[in-house]
């Protein structure tokens, strides 16, 4: 099964959406990775999703990818000793380090971090940003406020400082206990929440490794001070424009996205745009039009993936989310606009042989009109920089490596197959054009372009470009 779009899809799964049944209707209808979102669910909850989609992979035949989301450390305030309180514009209002249930005039904290990081005049956001609050006095364990913006408030109601960079680490207790059940269940991706600098990036790659690829999601201020650094340190980007858009201003959110999204094309990252992206489809069977521009507007600036959350998780229409999100996609792809913005955008190639040949790829490809670009991968580099370049033809990645073809699911264009070692290229020549026409990339007497690096098996090494007829080389 092949998909005929460039831009994949990425589904939240949930109690809407849990049984084999309905997962196994919603990568039919399109979907290329399943997350798993570890703020919710028990680990038996996403070991037996992950079991069904492992099933599904061997029923259907096509990798498919797995990314576990961690929950990270997520601020919240205490409880009230009433169902909720009301705070009025101009009111004073303290947090503070007594674990007793709040009342009008204050809240617990559990966050003695904030406490020794904040100052006064900084901002305080209740609530995903309903409630604004401003610092007029800060103690050892009381926090005084002004209430600029107020509203109803009730329990553990999350909290946002947006012009602090608190001393917490990416990765919380949970978060450590919930990676090491997730390598075990072996997931393909791990996305990091609320990654605020580099070094929430190595913290996670120490205890990652090469198990899985790593997502780092950008979503507080500070990380896109160090966006470049933490681009090149992840193996991934997902822009969660949900807290981003809560501590910075809503106009800043369209410009920051498509910064992020140039960043990752020149450092041939995968990129994932998410959070809010068909919302009125988790109670509506159709978007809003501006839900469509949205989802248009981020396969336009180039991004790899699309990501439904509460719409696929939760939402009352699943199936018929993933099912508009591909025929938006689709269309976009199909106009021509689309192809001469992917080649406006298109990054400078680095000054190495790899770079040099995935380039050259794209352009014989243009030239002799082949039917897609072939490329031998066991890292996935390889293919990572080939949709660097987002060609007009489909990418075809052939490797030896079940868990690289399962993570190539997430990247632009690409398809994976797994394909035993090869000991040459003319072997390797051979086995691209079986698996072209096997695939249905390519009929006979169709050209494709076919890349690899020898020897095999040697990361970054690709340094050859073949052009093969498919029925000359079997």
């Amino acid at each position: 099964m092949r998909r005929h779009r460039c831009a994949k899809i990425t589904a939240t799964l949930g109690p809407s959406s849990s049984t084999a049944e309905r997962i196994e209707e919603l990568f039919a209808a399109g979907v290329d990775v399943f997350r798993l979102n570890f703020s919710h669910g028990s680990h038996k909850d996403h070991q037996e999703r992950h079991r069904i989609i492992r099933d599904l992979e061997k029923k259907v035949g096509r990798p498919i990818g797995i990314l576990m989301d961690l929950q990270g450390p997520k601020l919240r305030i205490g409880t009230f000793s009433t169902e909720d309180i009301i705070l009025k514009e101009g009111q004073t209002f303290f947090l503070d380090q007594s674990p007793a249930p709040g009342d009008q005039t204050r809240v617990f904290l559990p966050h003695p971090e904030i406490f020794a990081s904040i100052k006064r005049g900084a901002s305080l956001l209740l609530d995903d940003g309903k409630i604004r609050l401003n610092v007029t006095g800060v103690e050892s364990d009381r926090i005084e406020t002004r209430v600029m913006i107020g509203g109803p408030l009730s329990d553990r109601k999350g909290l946002n400082v947006p012009t602090v960079a608190l001393p917490i680490s990416a990765m919380t207790p949970k978060d450590r206990e919930d990676l090491a059940f997730g390598l075990k269940l072996g997931v393909d991706w791990v996305a990091l929440s609320f990654v605020q600098s580099p070094q929430d990036v190595l913290e996670a790659r120490e205890l990652i490794g090469k198990q899985a690829g790593i997502i780092s999601k950008l979503e507080k201020p500070q990380a896109i001070e160090h966006l470049e650094e933490i681009v090149q340190l992840s193996d991934a980007i997902m822009v969660a424009r949900g807290d981003l858009g809560v501590e910075m201003a809503p106009e800043e959110v369209p410009s920051i996205q498509k910064r992020i999204i140039r960043s990752c094309r020149k450092a041939g990252r995968p990129v994932v745009v998410a959070t809010q992206m068909l919302d009125s489809m988790v109670k509506s069977p159709t978007p809003t039009r501006a839900e469509a521009s949205d989802v248009a507007t981020a396969v336009y600036d180039g991004a790899d993936a699309v990501m439904l959350s509460a719409e696929s998780a939760s939402g009352d229409f699943p199936i018929e989310s993933v099912t508009i999100m591909e025929r938006i996609i689709t269309h976009v792809e199909r106009d021509l606009f689309y192809r001469k913005m992917q080649e406006a955008s298109l990054p400078e190639p680095e000054s190495t042989t790899s770079d040099a040949i995935t380039a050259a790829a794209r352009q014989v490809a243009h030239t002799i009109q082949a039917a897609a670009i072939v490329t031998f991968t066991t890292t996935g580099r390889t293919t990572f920089r080939a949709a660097r370049e987002r060609p007009e033809v489909p990418i075809l990645a052939i490797t030896p490596e079940l868990s690289t073809a399962r993570r190539l699911a997430i990247v632009w264009g690409v398809h994976s197959v797994v394909s035993p070692d090869v000991k040459s290229f003319s072997e390797a020549v051979k086995n691209a054009c079986r698996l072209a026409e096997q695939e249905e990339f390519a009929q006979k007497n169709e050209n494709i372009v076919v890349t690899a690096g020898v020897p095999f098996r040697v990361s970054g090494s690709t340094n050859i470009l073949r052009i093969a007829t498919i029925g000359a080389h079997q």
